[in-house]
């Protein structure tokens, strides 16, 4: 991803000095395992940790592959030349380059997940922090973009923060649906490597070993674990739209933060944008299309073919670096985010009183009146609402059969605000376990 939309810790882990230390690491650890069973040499073993302190030349690198075109034979012949050839000729022995490269593969992405579940945490705490503030927070629930019933900016918040706790729970499991490594030489059938090997390197790595390989890591698992972080990416962009139908002039519930020296438009001076959120919808995009080839990369050819690799280099840094720079992006906006409770409640007396007409409408049900008949005596009313924007209550109050059916006492308790917020506790004891 382009440096806008990456941050450093994510990049870092997708760096080719990264990715070639971890693939070090591979090949150090299966020495020392296969030392520690007598099959080489242990001055072999102990020849290659020499190399653990240092960078690898990724330049280097590059230059041998551009003759090898092969790039673990270019890594090996570089990892050589440091240890010595003699001294590295176990290196590698029994493997095939997917042992280290699906390894690898899934080293950093368990290693991504760690630092998604971070900005996962902080976007959770910025958005319980809202939902605690606005509570009580009054504004109209819509449906359709129309105006439904009452409900409050805390359970808003609220929401959001249930929906991004399930994808916790589903990153934490795909993690742990991707967090296995395998050692176990052409085609997965360990014919020239110990199955003990494959358990010593993955424990070192903090992996465990695939039940059942191939020549490659099963993609299915890889394949749940972009479908994850699209999920994920939806549940941003979930919440950027409903800000940027808050920031609306004409609903202007709610506003991305706008900071001092902040410029909306190069034309027009007036202009406040929410462009933090617009560009949240555009990057979940980019997460959402790294889902598809990530699924059609599970159907290989017989043990193994090259299919994937290609689009895995793309897809891995492309999907982890974009969806960490939005959960960050998102907790800072719901962080700072302006809430205008004062507009929430002038929007919702835009056609006063009109919100309550289900109230209105179990009543009269509840007092011996039809369905059908309840329905067409508050519709009546309800649609001089929005064409003459009068009072809701007061017209019921001059419907001779509304009051015949329920008293004016009745029709006037029916329009108590505190029916629609009662049970925010219990909903928010249900979110927040408080």
């Amino acid at each position: 991803m382009i440096p806008r939309y990456s941050r450093p810790a994510m990049v870092a882990n997708w760096s080719p000095e990264t990715k070639f230390k971890i693939w070090y690491e591979i090949e150090a650890h299966a020495c020392e395992a296969m030392a520690n069973l007598g099959v080489i040499p242990r001055e072999n073993a102990d020849a290659v940790w020499k190399a653990k302190d240092v960078e690898f030349d990724v330049a280097r690198i590059d230059e041998i592959e551009a003759v090898t075109k092969h790039d673990v034979i270019a890594f090996l012949t570089h990892l050589a030349e440091h240890v010595g050839s003699e001294e590295a000729r176990f290196v590698h022995q029994g493997m095939t380059s997917s042992d280290v490269l699906d390894t690898c593969l899934n080293v950093q992405l368990v290693r991504a997940a760690d630092i998604l579940l971070e900005g996962m945490d902080t976007l959770l705490a910025a958005l319980k922090k809202r939902a605690l503030e606005h509570k009580d927070t009054v504004r109209v629930g819509r449906s359709h973009g129309i105006h439904a019933e009452p409900t409050t900016m805390g359970l808003t918040f609220a929401r959001f923060y249930a929906e991004m706790d399930r994808n916790k729970q589903r990153l934490l499991a795909a993690r742990e649906d991707v967090a296995t490594g395998a050692i176990s030489g052409a085609v997965g059938t360990f014919a020239n490597i110990d199955p003990r090997v494959e358990e010593h390197v993955c424990e070192q790595l903090g992996l465990r070993p695939e039940p059942i390989s191939t020549q490659v890591i099963p993609r299915d698992r890889h394949a749940m674990f972009f479908a994850t972080l699209g999920v994920i990416a939806s549940s941003i962009e979930n919440v950027a739209v409903e800000i940027r139908h808050m920031q609306r002039t004409e609903v202007l519930e709610g506003a991305e933060f706008f900071s001092m020296g902040q410029k909306g438009s190069s034309a027009m001076p007036h202009k406040k944008n929410p462009v933090l959120t617009e560009n949240l919808t555009g990057l979940a995009r980019l997460v959402r299309m790294t889902v598809i080839p990530a699924m059609e990369n599970v159907a290989l050819w017989h043990e193994r073919d090259i299919s994937h690799s290609s689009v895995e280099r793309g897809i891995g840094p492309d999907a982890t670096v974009t969806l960490d720079f939005a959960l960050h992006r998102l907790a800072g906006v719901i962080d700072k985010m302006l809430v205008f409770p004062e507009n929430m409640l002038d929007n919702m007396n835009k056609f006063p009183g009109l919100v309550m007409s289900q109230r209105v409408l179990l009543a009269l049900t509840q007092a011996g009146v039809s369905r059908e008949d309840a329905y067409s005596m508050v519709q009546r009313n309800a649609l001089k609402v929005w064409e003459e924007r009068v009072d809701f209550r007061e017209l019921l109050l001059a419907d001779g059969d509304v009051v015949a059916a329920l008293g004016e006492e009745a029709i006037n308790e029916k329009f108590d605000m505190g029916y629609h917020t009662k049970h925010v506790d219990t909903i928010f004891r249900r979110v927040f376990g408080e």
